[in-house]
Formats: structure tokens, C-alpha cells, sequence
């Protein structure tokens, strides 16, 4: 069968888990594995009938990003495919290495792109499952890691979807040839100093000469670990359901009485479907052993790179790592109807024509984001009694290390709404423009 006919097939099949795509967005970095895969949709968009977008995002780590852009646009334009190129800022002081953040950043931006049921695909292929398998064992990991890299998973309001785990290299190099394809070549992909490149060049070629196939065998010992995986994730399901109804705040009192196993494999469970990272050994053992017996009234804390848990009032939270110190910086909303706010915060969106909500006098005189510094007043709409904002906090439960971190909206110099918790009665109006406060870290 041909490459497209293979790629239809396997796309058709994820149909069963993900259900029928509004469009396919191709995470497309020039390179020659999402080349071939956007091509090979772009051929054959007659047949699979749905709408096709390329997607690019600039990670500005590489002297010729801005030529890679500009080339992934030309590209594009002569498939005739739509095309939408992102730039991002890479956190080189997240902790986490540079590609690990550099992938956070990219999939964060690209899962923005997604409406509901988009499916945004990317071109790894069975040489990328050998090594993340590999790199996964280097690591000590467990079921999960070792089932390396999955076909499907949700992802903001769509899906991310892999077609091409099965497909080697080689095909693809074939396919690239044989329709005369050219593409980038990131100079990065051949420095050893980083884990991936010294696996694909100098180890995966000397194991499979000695075992000719090894990418392949390692893509089925992929395939059962995540078998594996998924009847443990199962059995997580089940424990968490006794836990709460938020997985991001589990009650502590039903999960002592699992057993230390089971308690582990909760948390991995849930910190997957926050899309939060893993933490290592040590923190997963400080949480079991140090947060959850904690006693009631402290506050506790474990973090690791881009994660923290924490306790409060007898539940733990799991949460983007927000740190211990105070937001940094002010920003300014100025007229946009969405503010990205800093540290792992989420975004505020502006939504027109709600039943009430900020009046236009206030957005005509612009906003601004602002964090406590203390000493604020507001008298919330519907209310009778101007209130601290101290007091405010503590009365709808918000948890202690969010109530600096509350983004506060400021028109004028004035507080005219605490996010989407309290809006000022001066600045507010029926109907107005409401404020929503999406991808939040947990607050009560």
C-alpha cells in the first residue's frame, strides 16, 4: 500500500477514539517528517475530505528561524493549505532542559489553535518511539514512560493525534524522494550533547546491526507496556472516584486508605490528565510520605519542574508550579479581549453581550492587570458594603498561595473586577462585556 493509503487507514481508525475531525492542523516544522506528512494529507485531501492547516511555531532558538517561517509559508501556499505561524518564548530557567520547554511552549501555543474537535497531528514516527522508549529506560521509568509516545490524547478543545508510529524512517526518506520533496534540516538535530541525537546516531544504528529490526521490536514492546499503562490508569479511574470531584483537588481522608502502590499510581493518573509533567522519584515519594500525613492546619509543599502539590484543609492540590514568591509583573490588557497572564495563571477572555459585565465606558478607558499589593477595596456588584479585598478572599475560601495571585483588572487606576469572582458596582452595566478566567489553577 502507499503512504497515503497507510495514513488514511490509521486516520480512520483514531476516528473510533477521537471521533470525525473538524480539521487536521499539522504541527509543521519543515523538517522532513511533518513535510511528508503534510504533503501526503495535502494529496490525498479528496479522499479523507477535511479542512487542512499548517501550523509553524518559531521557537526563536536557532539563528534561521525567521528563514525556516518564511520557507514553511511558501510550502504551504503550493499545496494550497492554509497556514498560521506562531512564536513562542522558550523558559530556559524552567528546570525542565531546553527541549523539554521548548515542547511545552509549542504545544501550549498550538493547543490555543484547536476549536472542538480539531485534531492537531504530528509527524513522529516509529524511529522517535525507539528512542523516547530508550531515553524512558535510561530514566527508570515505569509502564507509562515505557510505552513511549501514544497515537491519541486530548489536547485543549481537540485532540493530538500520531498516524505515523508505525511508519520508519526510511519510508518516509522514500516518499520525500520520490515526489521530489525538499526540506529543513534543523542543525541542532545533529549535536550529541543532546540525549536524543546521541541515541538516534550513535546507538539505535549499532543495536540494530546486531539486531537488525530493533526499531520495530521496540515499538511492540512500546505498544505492551502501554497495555499495561492503560489497565493501571483503569484501576486509577476507579480510585478516583472516591476522591472528589475535581482531579485536581483530591480529598485526603479516602486516598490514605489506598495502599502506597495505589496511591503513586493516582497521582501519576491524575497529574496526566492535568497535562501537568511527572515528578521524579523523590518528590512522588515526599508527597506520600511528608504532604498527605501532614497535620491538618499546615501547609505544605512539594515541587519539581513545572508542577507543585500542596494541602489545604485536608485535600491536595495538583497544580501548574506556581513558586512561592509573588507575580513580578503588571499587564497590560490595553483592548484586547484576551490577556495571557504570567506564571502558569491561564488567560482572561472578554465575552460581549453577557447578561452583565464591565460597561463600555470602562473598556473604552482600557484595562489593566494587576496583582495584590494590599490595602484593596472593592464594593462588588449587587452588594451594599464596600469590602476589603483580604476579606473577600478568605469568605469565598479562595486557598491561601492563590489570593496574590487573584489577577485584579484596573480601568483608570481604579478596581473595576477581581477576574471573574467580583465585578466593581461602579463599573458595571446590563448587559456588558463579562470576564472569564480560563485554565486556572485551582482556587477553592
Amino acid at each position: 500500500m502507499s503512504l497515503e493509503a497507510d495514513l488514511l487507514a490509521k486516520l480512520a481508525e483514531l476516528e473510533e477514539v477521537a471521533g470525525r475531525p473538524g480539521r487536521y492542523l499539522v504541527a509543521f516544522s519543515g523538517g522532513l517528517d511533518s513535510t511528508v506528512l503534510l504533503h501526503a494529507l495535502a494529496s490525498a485531501r479528496q479522499r479523507h475530505g477535511v479542512a487542512l492547516v499548517a501550523a509553524h511555531v518559531d521557537h526563536g532558538l536557532q539563528p534561521a528561524s525567521g528563514e525556516w517561517s518564511a520557507w514553511c509559508r511558501s510550502f504551504a501556499a503550493t499545496l494550497g493549505i492554509d497556514f498560521v505561524a506562531l512564536t513562542v518564548e522558550v523558559d530556559r530557567q524552567s528546570g525542565l532542559g531546553l527541549e523539554a520547554a521548548a515542547r511545552v511552549a509549542r504545544y501550549g501555543a498550538l493547543a490555543d489553535l484547536l476549536g472542538e474537535g480539531d485534531w492537531l497531528l504530528s509527524a513522529h514516527h516509529r524511529d522517535d518511539q525507539a528512542e523516547t522508549l530508550l531515553l524512558n529506560l535510561t530514566r527508570g521509568s515505569g509502564p507509562a514512560g515505557l510505552a513511549g509516545i501514544g497515537e491519541s490524547r486530548p489536547l485543549g478543545a481537540g485532540w493530538l493525534v500520531r498516524p505515523l508510529l508505525a511508519v520508519s524512517r526510511e519510508r518516509l526518506e522514500e516518499y520525500a524522494r520520490g515526489h521530489s520533496l525538499d526540506w529543513i534540516t534543523d542543525p541542532s538535530n545533529e549535536d550529541p550533547q543532546f540525549d536524543r541525537n546521541y541515541l538516534r546516531h550513535d546507538v539505535l544504528p549499532l543495536l540494530d546491526a546486531r539486531w537488525p529490526g530493533v526499531a520495530e521490536r521496540l515499538g511492540r514492546s512500546a505498544s505492551l507496556a502501554g497495555e499495561a499503562a492503560a489497565l493501571l490508569a483503569e484501576l486509577a479511574a476507579l480510585d478516583c472516584r472516591g476522591l472528589g470531584e475535581r482531579p485536581d483537588r483530591l480529598d485526603l481522608k479516602p486516598f490514605r486508605e489506598l495502599s502506597p502502590a495505589r496511591q503513586r499510581n493516582v497521582l501519576r493518573y491524575v497529574l496526566v490528565r492535568l497535562g501537568l509533567p511527572l515528578p521524579g522519584a523523590t518528590q512522588l515519594e515526599q508527597i506520600i510520605t511528608e504532604l498527605v500525613p501532614a497535620r491538618e492546619d499546615a501547609q505544605p509543599l512539594v515541587a519539581w519542574p513545572g508542577a507543585e502539590a500542596r494541602r489545604y484543609r485536608d485535600r491536595m492540590y495538583l497544580l501548574p508550579g506556581i513558586g512561592s514568591t509573588g507575580i513580578a509583573e503588571d499587564v497590560d490588557g490595553g483592548a484586547a479581549d484576551c490577556i495571557r497572564l504570567p506564571d502558569a495563571l491561564g488567560l482572561l477572555r472578554l465575552r460581549r453581550g453577557a447578561e452583565s459585565g464591565l460597561s463600555d465606558a470602562v473598556l473604552e478607558r482600557g484595562l489593566e492587570v494587576r496583582f495584590r499589593s494590599g490595602g484593596e477595596r472593592l464594593k462588588p456588584y449587587g452588594q451594599n458594603h464596600t469590602r476589603t479585598l483580604k476579606k473577600l478572599l478568605q469568605e469565598e475560601g479562595i486557598v491561601p498561595w492563590m489570593r496574590d495571585r487573584v489577577p485584579l483588572l484596573y480601568s483608570a487606576g481604579e478596581l473595576v473586577a477581581v477576574a471573574d469572582l467580583w465585578i466593581s458596582a461602579d463599573a458595571a452595566s446590563r448587559p456588558g462585556t463579562g470576564v472569564q478566567w480560563q485554565r486556572r489553577p485551582a482556587l477553592h
